[in-house]
């Protein structure tokens, strides 16, 4: 079965990921896998740096960490299971770099209901099922 389940985290929107993060929980309880949670902050264009306080990119770094162990905490199994990182970046690369990084046999991702704007997925769910090395499971809300 699943060794290493990677599972992508919105922390705006963390009730849209939890279909995702149970189904993941799930597969985890029944193989022994480990789960690992990942949110990725997005890049502040660097136009906009210089109106932020210096101290801002290791607040919102030190802020989504803690929300993300937060989580990762509650989610049901044992601590030596559940793992949690924080990376910057673009979504889909870094979930990527992720993945093949720790050897993530299975990336379980959450996606709303398709409408004509995301057509069958989002961007970055569809760019993660095109490209990742493993296994996708695509959960709907």
């Amino acid at each position: 079965m699943f060794k290493t389940i990677l599972v992508p985290v919105d922390l705006g929107e963390v009730e849209a990921a939890r279909p995702a993060i149970d189904k993941a929980v799930e597969l985890a309880r029944t193989a022994g896998s480990t789960v690992r949670l990942i949110y990725v902050r997005a890049i502040v264009p660097v136009t906009y740096m210089e109106f932020m306080p210096p101290a801002f990119d290791d607040a919102q770094q030190g802020e989504a960490e803690t929300k993300l162990a937060e989580l990762a905490a509650g989610v049901g199994l044992p601590p030596e299971q559940v793992s949690a990182v924080v990376r910057l970046g673009s979504v889909y690369n870094e979930v990527l770099d992720e993945a093949e990084k720790t050897g993530a046999d299975l990336i379980v991702i959450g996606s709303h209901r398709p409408t004509m704007a995301t057509y069958l997925l989002g961007s970055n769910a569809a760019t993660i099922v095109r490209h990742a090395g493993c296994s996708v499971l695509v959960v709907r809300t």
